[in-house]
């Protein structure tokens, strides 16, 4: 028998909630292989698969209110069947109630559950029932584990971000993780002006919508994209997917046509393929050879000749590149909680306890590539994350232990922001990008 959409959602949710499995690389893969399904169905086991994850403790909180058993005792098939089938009726208005129930009960049929069609059956007819008076913490009583059930975050995590953010930035944060964000793509800056009104009528044509950022003339956020690949100017290397945020750490260095700028932790690539646009060379190294051959692929693809990749273990010193950047670009490792918004299951796997081994990474990371700046030389420091121990702190300890000192940023796309300073936390909600901490920082020359 084929797989329907909702039996391959349903597949993908056991192996990311059960297995571990990575979900933004499951969900491309998945879609890779099912690339000659059409959109619509594409894009309902995207939006499902996507969703779902993404509200996984406020539907766990419904369904274990409607239910004798909770999910923490469920099978996995059942459990995350339900899940599914309670996302669609509460946050899909196109699919109907009755098709979500009675699907989730073909589907547990087949899966080989068959005497548990009745337990789904009356699970979901009483959360259709009861959608408009749905079971709440209380938000006076219980104020963290009411935004925890509404937002779909870990407790903890709320708890963190109201002592480092305070309580009005931490709700527009959790608001601005959930919003949905468009696919934000930078153009390369040498592209000649009707050569990117051709790609704007392109684009018009097949039907994506392409809106300028605010921060920077070279970023564009695309809706409606049936697929990155087969828009017009992918394969002339006219674009990158990109978000704001990263582009605004290249922007930040303020890099001149005759710098050499080190990229110690390149992988995925869009910060070496910026930073080769407007530096002389650029050495891109990583400790992934699979993501290293990615921004190759890339750089082939953009028509960059000036990047040489290197394959290595930041925390092992590379004598060849003591003293070789004029800029070190050190966007490390981190949490990740700036980009929940985008691979929605960070928030489920990391812990305080991983977060503290992240940082001992950071700071044996740091330990190594600050020789590769020249005396007088730039580093900027950079985290997808929100977390004052891989950032501020991070940038208080390290300038007390090596000779470099915090720099404000030059003049350009920061002064949008507001900020002038040698830090910046960029916040979902906040600011339209990603979740994102930028440190300019100057290696004394002595």
């Amino acid at each position: 028998m084929k797989d329907t959409p909702r039996e391959l959602v349903l597949n993908m949710l056991i192996a990311i909630t059960e297995e571990q499995t990575y979900s933004h690389l499951l969900i491309g893969d998945v879609l890779n292989k099912y690339n000659y399904w059409p959109s619509r169905d594409k894009d309902f086991v995207k939006r499902l698969t996507e969703g779902t994850l993404e509200r996984l403790i406020t539907l766990d909180y419904i369904i274990d209110h409607y239910s004798k058993l909770p999910t923490t005792k469920m099978k996995p098939l059942i459990k995350n069947l339900l899940r599914m089938s309670a996302y669609q009726i509460l946050y899909l208005d196109a699919i109907p109630d009755r098709a979500a129930c009675d699907e989730a009960v073909k589907l547990a049929g087949k899966r080989g559950f068959t005497s548990l069609r009745g337990f789904v059956n009356g699970i979901l007819r009483t959360i259709v029932r009861q959608k408009e008076s749905l079971p709440l913490p209380d938000a006076t009583k219980e104020p963290l584990h009411y935004l925890s059930v509404v937002h779909s975050m870990p407790q903890w995590l709320i708890e963190r971000w109201f002592g480092q953010l305070g309580q009005e930035k931490t709700v527009r944060l959790l608001d601005g993780l959930l919003a949905i964000r468009p696919v934000t793509v930078r153009l390369r800056g040498d592209l000649a002006p009707e050569d990117k009104r051709a790609w704007l009528d392109q684009l018009k044509a097949v039907g994506v919508k392409a809106t300028p950022h605010p921060y920077l003339p070279v970023a564009y956020e695309l809706t409606d994209v049936p697929g990155i690949r087969n828009l017009p100017g992918f394969a002339e290397g006219w674009f990158m997917v990109q978000d704001v945020s990263s582009m605004l750490v290249v922007d930040s260095a303020g890099l001149k046509p005759t710098d050499c700028l080190l990229d110690v932790c390149a992988a995925p690539g869009g910060k070496t393929l910026h930073a080769a646009e407007r530096a002389a060379k650029v050495l891109a190294g990583d400790i992934s050879a699979p993501k290293l051959a990615l921004i190759q692929d890339n750089a082939i693809r953009m028509r960059m000749d000036n990047i040489e990749i290197i394959e290595h273990d930041a925390r092992v010193i590379q004598p060849s590149l003591v003293g070789k950047a004029d800029v070190l670009l050190a966007d490390l490792p981190c949490s990740g909680l700036g980009i929940i918004g985008k691979k929605r299951d960070i928030k489920y796997k990391i812990t305080p306890e991983a977060i503290e081994e992240i940082i001992a990474l950071q700071r044996d990371i740091l330990r190594t590539v600050w020789q590769y700046v020249k005396p007088g030389g730039l580093m900027i420091y950079s985290t997808c994350t929100i977390n004052r121990g891989e950032n501020e702190d991070m940038m208080k300890w390290f300038t007390e232990q090596f000779p470099f000192e915090t720099e404000a940023f030059p003049p350009g796309a920061l002064s949008l922001i507001g900020d002038q300073t040698a830090m910046l936390q960029l916040l979902p909600g906040i600011h339209p990008t990603d979740g994102f901490f930028i440190c300019r920082l100057r290696r004394n020359k002595v």
